[in-house]
């Protein structure tokens, strides 16, 4: 299901969407209110909801469907849709139960490839946002931690799982990761989850942190 308040842009992402084969769109929306409606009467797998509209916004109508449980797992997993990639529209967007942030810009191939990770009930951020996200972490986390410390927590990866915690640094999904090393999705998810076993980390954006911490930049920074 698509909402958002500009016509030419339900339009083009109804496009987009209806040339996948295992894709359709259910509905549209063009404010909060209605959205709220559609998405609660529909129960869409995956709802791409804008932030700003007219009236009641995105925010709002994400707020809503989690009041009413229609954010739980195996619910709606919604990707919020914005022009901006604001840092408070992201902390508000995912603390109040949003699968994933996609900036209108993101390209054909990250618009459909989130959506597919949002349906098997993956987290999905444009590049641009999760870089700033980890950044900002990485930010309040290096004045700390012993970044000696948290290097000993790499001893044991193989080169392969190296790779791959890098390209989580750099906010790759499991798709991007496969088709960036030509190895299978089921072939990254088993690296992904062994790297995170050997490193301690809960989850991948603790992953995606400790790579920002860790491993050389290959602009040649740290």
């Amino acid at each position: 299901m698509i909402a958002d308040d500009e016509r030419v842009v339900r339009d083009g992402l109804r496009m987009i969407i209806e040339t996948q084969r295992d894709m359709s769109v259910v509905g549209t929306a063009g404010d909060g209110e209605q959205a709220l409606r559609l998405a609660l009467a529909l129960r869409p797998d995956v709802l791409l909801l804008d932030v700003r509209m007219p009236g009641r916004g995105g925010l709002w109508t994400l707020t809503e469907l989690s009041r009413r449980g229609a954010t739980e797992a195996g619910t709606t997993n919604t990707l919020m849709l914005t022009t901006f990639d604001m840092d408070e529209y992201v902390d508000e967007a995912l603390a109040r139960g949003a699968s994933g942030f996609l900036l209108k810009s993101a390209s054909y191939e990250e618009l459909v490839g989130a959506v597919r990770a949002a349906a098997r009930g993956e987290g999905a951020l444009s590049p641009r946002v999760a870089r700033r996200i980890i950044d900002g972490y990485v930010a309040d986390q290096l004045g700390q931690s012993d970044n000696g410390a948290e290097r000993q927590r790499l001893n044991g990866l193989t080169p392969r799982e190296l790779e791959i915690l890098h390209l989580l640094g750099k906010g790759f999904n499991n798709a991007e990761i496969a088709r960036q090393l030509v190895v299978s999705e089921h072939t990254v998810k088993s690296h992904v989850s062994r790297l995170l076993a050997k490193t301690g980390c809960r989850d991948r954006g603790q992953a995606a942190v400790l790579a920002r911490q860790t491993l050389p930049d290959p602009r040649g920074r740290e």
